[in-house]
């Protein structure tokens, strides 16, 4: 007798289930503020700086102030002084030539009976007498600039991620199987 040995065997099976991952992303817009401040302009123009001197022309209406009248005066007086004398000596000298015709006492002071006028006052009349100085001033300009001013806020990506899942399991498992088997060889 023959004992013979059958030998099976059953393969390993493994099962494989997935389910697929997701990935999702997203960025919000960023947050923008923007500011501005407008320009500005600053303009300032003066008036002429206007000066007007009438004092010549007061001085030849009315003698002017109580100084200049009185140097006329007194300039005055100094002339009228000097003529005096030139003439009083003029008058001397045709005194002294008494012999000759129209020298006479009666001529030489008989003419000599207007009165001096008095030194003038005021001052000389002219088309010119007022002064006028007209200055102009620049204009004065101040700018101050625009500002933009922008504040930008950035917002982080969003990301949201599902892992894929991946299940391994065994279907069937492995076998391995032995059956004797006796075989008669009588035959």
């Amino acid at each position: 007798m023959q004992v013979a040995v059958q030998i099976s065997h059953t393969p390993a099976l493994i099962g494989i289930n997935t389910t697929p991952g997701s990935l999702t992303m997203s960025q919000p817009n960023a947050d923008m503020q923007i500011t501005t401040t407008s320009g500005q302009w600053d303009i300032h123009s003066p008036g002429p700086d206007v000066v007007i001197d009438q004092s010549m022309a007061r001085a030849a209406y009315t003698g002017g102030t109580y100084r200049e009248m009185s140097q006329r005066i007194y300039s005055g007086v100094e002339q009228l002084w000097l003529q005096g004398i030139a003439k009083r000596m003029e008058q001397g000298e045709r005194m002294a030539n008494f012999h000759k015709p129209g020298n006479s006492i009666a001529e030489v002071y008989g003419e000599d009976w207007q009165p001096v006028s008095y030194p003038e006052i005021r001052g000389p009349a002219a088309y010119d007498n007022v002064d006028i100085d007209i200055k102009a001033n620049p204009v004065q300009i101040e700018y101050q600039k625009a500002e933009v001013k922008i504040d930008v806020k950035q917002n982080a990506p969003q990301i949201q991620y599902t892992p894929s899942i991946v299940e391994i399991y065994m279907r069937q498992m492995p076998a391995l199987t032995f059956t004797p088997k006796i075989i008669d060889d009588k035959f």
